[in-house]
């Protein structure tokens, strides 16, 4: 008679990775606060072993509201609180939770991704703006937890997709129509999170790629890099205004960094559009109400349609993978 294999237990996953049951604990509850190097030796105890937490498994199924969590960088910025809302209004017509998990670290988002699908205390999860390794994909999907990625993409994942490099095409086709020659660049080009995507430098390849193809360039002088503040974005867009040869035309690689530059061009005089077109991405709520000409990536539908396929996915296992592709318009104001 072939004897039974043992279920793994907790105290199994504490002899393997040489921790103790408490830090085993806050692996799985608070990720956050244990170092990589403790949590990457216990997760790869459960993974060998195959040990599930089986009373937080029984505790959500005793729950009866349904929860989606989102994890997200950035979950204060204009555009990510779009997309929240997006997300919120799908699910609260379908009876479910919206659970935020803000990344701020590598490490963080790493905590994330190996607990969630152990714990089950979400029903699926969107992930927005962060790329995923294969090994998390993996993780998740043979946890059963459905996945929907926004901006990233992943063979085993849904997705919806924003062409940031065709963005940055259009922006270029739309000032070029309007005869300027003179072009300047702001945008967070190179931040310092290693956690996160970077559609910024798609938006300036494209608007780059435009310009050349058309015979026009964009020199280096005129591409300033500038975090995502409205301090050091002003600061980098008065350089750029004060160039000993200013640019008829400016291409802010976000609305917020926008904003910056029509509040500086206020203060120095400069008349917009007459002496300088504006041009921003995203079409944040604000953008229109300063009547920003901008590129709309349609911000609420991203996160009402990855709400939507999540939802679908969950209560039809066996729907296939969706690839979405936003399509992106420009939106023609007063400021270009």
């Amino acid at each position: 008679m072939t004897p039974t294999k043992k279920t793994p237990t907790i105290y199994d996953v504490a002899k393997l990775s040489g921790v103790s049951i408490a830090t085993i604990s806050r692996v799985l509850n608070s990720p956050d606060k244990v170092n990589a190097e403790t949590h990457k030796k216990v997760m790869n105890a459960i993974d060998r072993l195959g040990f599930v937490p089986k009373a937080e498994a029984r505790a959500r199924a005793m729950q009866g509201t349904g929860r989606i969590g989102v994890l997200t960088p950035f979950f204060t910025a204009p555009s990510f609180v779009q997309r929240l809302r997006g997300v919120a209004s799908s699910l609260s017509k379908a009876n479910y939770e919206l659970v935020i998990y803000p990344v701020d670290s590598l490490d963080h988002l790493q905590g994330h991704l190996s607990s969630i699908p152990l714990m089950k205390n979400v029903d699926g999860l969107i992930i927005m703006s962060l790329a995923i390794e294969d090994i998390d994909a993996k993780r998740l999907s043979a946890s059963g937890m459905e996945t929907v990625l926004i901006e990233y993409k992943h063979r085993g994942m849904n997705s919806i997709l924003i062409d940031d490099e065709h963005g940055g095409n259009l922006v270029a086709e739309y000032l070029i129509k309007k005869g300027h020659k003179a072009f300047a660049f702001l945008g967070d080009i190179e931040p310092p999170e290693k956690f996160s995507i970077h559609p910024v430098r798609s938006r300036l390849k494209g608007f780059k790629q435009t310009l050349h193809d058309a015979g026009l360039s964009l020199p280096k002088s005129n591409i300033h890099s500038a975090p995502y503040t409205q301090k050091e974005s002003r600061e980098a867009a008065l350089e750029l205004l004060q160039l000993s040869k200013p640019p008829t035309a400016i291409f802010a690689a976000s609305d917020f960094q926008a904003l910056a530059v029509m509040k500086i061009a206020r203060q120095l005089g400069i008349k917009i559009p007459d002496d300088v077109a504006v041009v921003g991405f995203d079409d944040i709520d604000v953008a229109e109400h300063v009547d920003l000409t901008t590129i709309s990536q349609h911000l609420d539908e991203s996160g009402r349609l990855a709400a939507e396929i999540l939802l679908s996915r969950i209560n039809e296992g066996g729907r296939p993978l969706q690839h979405v592709n936003l399509p992106l318009n420009l939106i023609e104001r007063a400021t270009a």
